[in-house]
């Protein structure tokens, strides 16, 4: 069975060894169903090797134990940090550590740079490059009772002992194929510690809005932003106060006192009354007497009255054409939207910077301008120069 370390102490010489290596491979268990911020119950980490003995599990649930040498560790800008599908991991130890580990190497986002396609599952690589197999059952097991049982170590585990071999293999196909300033714009979002930052006042951006009423968007803000403080201030989940759908009711009903909140037909029980009642109806109340510059406004829809639907579909050959060619999924490129909005004379999409112009953008504007055509040559498509 792999090694647990119940203690600082443990951790920190682990930790030192680790800042010798040129990477250390890096995932977490954690519970979130229950609460507002995710409860970390497990770190697993593992050196560069091919077997177990240089890869340990952390439990961040024994006595005393504090991670400060392995945020230490994070902080440490000559060890490479490699996860899966990192932007859990990354808002709990921002979280709980106030770092996002740097510098960063997510095998998710790497396997689409290098044409695995779009958000492909760890599994996936595991038996593509590592030519093994994972035994998924400790999967959905609860995770902060103790003690842990073989089978939940032997899982934990194994997802950073395949993840070494995975890492080695998209490096170095990443450095061969010239793609490696790829994945760093793909990063460059995910290491932005401000995307971990969930302020209450634009908690309202992540609701369905089907109504550009500035009052209602008014009362909505606000209904949002104190869902949001009491869930994190009890660290229950947002809809254990209040659901979308009863948010939305209440800002189209404007309830302006407690019993008025009975008529409501999708409320929570616990909603009804006492505080969090109060709550809501003070929130209400801020929306209806926001000042009306202060009152949120949605974004305009652009006008595509100048579309021209043959160009569109011109576009999407290329954009077909040219990610087959790149080998890599053609919505990780541009979306049908996208290519709508170039057709129709914008141009400002995020198709237009980085890797993603040198594989569709650059062409795409080339064919809007007229300077190339599109031909088909055997069962390919190619552009010709007009």
């Amino acid at each position: 069975m792999p090694e647990t370390l119940t203690t600082t102490d443990a951790l920190a010489a682990f930790c030192a060894r680790a800042a010798q290596a040129p990477y250390v491979t890096v995932d977490t268990e954690f519970l979130r169903e229950r609460t507002y911020f995710a409860q970390l119950c497990l770190v697993q980490l593992a050196l560069p090797g091919e077997d177990d003995s240089d890869a340990v599990l952390v439990d961040p649930l024994a006595d005393g134990m504090d991670l400060a040498p392995l945020y230490e560790l994070f902080r440490n800008t000559g060890v490479v940090k490699v996860f899966h599908a990192a932007r859990q991991d990354l808002e709990i130890f921002h979280v709980e550590g106030d770092v996002v580990p740097a510098p960063l190497f997510d095998t998710q986002v790497a396997a689409m740079v290098c044409g695995f396609g779009d958000q492909v599952g760890y599994e996936t690589l595991v038996r593509k490059i590592a030519k093994a197999s994972l035994d998924k059952s400790s999967r959905f097991t609860d995770w902060s009772r103790r003690p842990l049982s073989d089978a939940q170590k032997t899982y934990a585990l194994a997802d950073v002992t395949h993840l070494r071999q995975i890492y080695e293999y998209l490096s170095d196909r990443l450095k061969t194929s010239g793609r490696t300033h790829w994945l760093e714009e793909e990063l460059a979002s995910l290491t932005d510690a401000e995307n971990y930052v969930v302020e209450p006042e634009n908690a309202w951006k992540r609701l369905k809005l089907r109504s550009s009423s500035p009052k209602l968007l008014a009362v909505a803000k606000e209904l949002a932003a104190y869902r949001e403080r009491t869930a994190q201030e009890k660290n229950i989940p947002r809809n254990r106060i209040l659901k979308d759908d009863a948010l939305m009711e209440l800002a189209s009903t404007k309830p302006r006192s407690v019993q008025d909140l009975s008529k409501s037909r999708l409320l929570l029980r616990d909603a009804r009354k006492g505080a969090i009642a109060e709550g809501l109806v003070a929130a209400v109340k801020r929306g209806l007497e926001m000042n009306p510059e202060d009152m949120p406004k949605l974004p305009k829809a652009r006008d595509r009255s100048g579309l021209n639907p043959a160009l569109a579909d011109l576009l999407r050959v290329l954009l077909k054409a040219k990610a087959e060619e790149a080998g890599v999924a053609s919505k990780l490129i541009a979306s049908s939207s996208d290519l709508d909005d170039i057709a129709n004379g914008e141009h400002d999409g995020i198709w237009a910077t980085g890797w993603r112009r040198e594989v569709f953008g650059e062409d795409a504007l080339r064919l809007l301008r007229g300077e190339v055509a599109l031909s088909a040559v055997g069962q390919k498509v190619k552009i010709v120069p007009v």
